[in-house]
């Protein structure tokens, strides 16, 4: 198993009476996609500012490399690099311009042409930051928390605001930095994000932790069922009766059943042929971490503002 390159323990932070962290801990590895999910104002980001050594605690510890960063942030921001909500740079300067002036102000030698690359904007080197979208502008962003070449890079909510074709690019600018060795610390509350990308997740809600594992690990953690989508047909739902499962009929001739395994879906099927029951199509999926998420919390991943 990689080492521990985060270790968070019972970390607390309290503005007046509310508890924004609520005695949170847990462990990042090396080259792994951490994702914090929660919904907005559950924590996640007045967490990672108090990694990132730009927020104090209440509480707790906090250690990167086995540095306590309280005590040794100079050393420790040497090391990782921060993407913060709603990046924003000088709107004259070129995509290479602006690589290069952070650079610069990070007095770094990178590779240039290397970082521009790296995150997809070869094409886009020589246009004014200001004539971008916004999911270019993320990507912008990314290149200049990579220019001191960081052992760790911090995204926060990298991908809101963006249309579903820029999020997919960014997801490809994320999937190549942990190809390059990088240790990702993504927060979001965008479950499919979480999903696709993150090799462990630390679902977060009301500023306390409540499940952490990878994303296969926590779906068949907390999911209790199989959804069984039948389109078509007259007398399905009367299977479902007739075998006590939960059903719901949806617009359009479906019935969507909660199967509790295998063994069961394969019943559902026999009795529909025993009935002589006809059917257009059938879908079978387990949950995904958005249904989790609700079963673990009661609320949604939209979620308010806030912390």
């Amino acid at each position: 198993m990689s080492e521990s390159v985060i270790s968070v323990e019972n970390l607390v932070k309290l503005y007046g009476d509310l508890r924004a962290v609520d005695d949170i801990s847990f462990e990042v590895r090396t080259g792994e996609v951490f994702a914090f999910l929660g919904p907005n104002g559950a924590g996640k980001t007045t967490t990672v500012e108090i990694i990132e050594t730009i927020r104090n605690a209440t509480s707790g510890k906090v250690l990167i490399f086995g540095m306590d960063v309280r005590k040794n942030r100079t050393e420790i921001i040497k090391r990782i690099g921060v993407l913060p909500q709603e990046f924003s740079s000088f709107d004259r300067l070129t995509v290479e311009e602006t690589v290069r002036y952070f650079a610069a102000l990070f007095e770094s030698d990178c590779d240039v042409q290397h970082l521009i690359n790296l995150v997809n904007l070869g094409k886009h080197r020589n246009q004014l930051y200001t004539n971008l979208s916004g999911g270019l502008k993320q990507r912008v962003g990314i290149a200049v928390a990579l220019v001191n070449d960081p052992e760790i890079v911090f995204l926060d909510e990298p991908t809101t605001g963006l249309d579903p074709r820029a999020r997919h690019d960014v997801w490809d600018v994320i999937n190549g930095l942990k190809k390059e060795g990088k240790t990702v610390f993504l927060t979001t509350h965008y479950m499919e994000e979480a999903e696709v990308l993150a090799d462990t997740v630390a679902i977060i809600s009301r500023g306390r932790i409540i499940s952490t594992g990878s994303p296969s690990e926590l779906i068949d953690k907390h999911s209790t069922s199989i959804h069984v989508t039948i389109k078509g047909g007259m007398g399905i739902s009367s299977v479902a009766e007739a075998m006590g499962l939960q059903w719901e009929a949806k617009n359009g001739g479906s019935v969507v059943m909660e199967a509790r395994d295998n063994e069961q879906i394969l019943e559902i099927m026999m009795r529909l042929k025993e009935k002589n029951i006809g059917y257009d199509s059938i879908d079978i999926r387990k949950a995904n971490l958005e249904e989790v998420f609700l079963k673990l919390t009661g609320e949604g991943l939209s979620g308010g503002g806030g912390h």
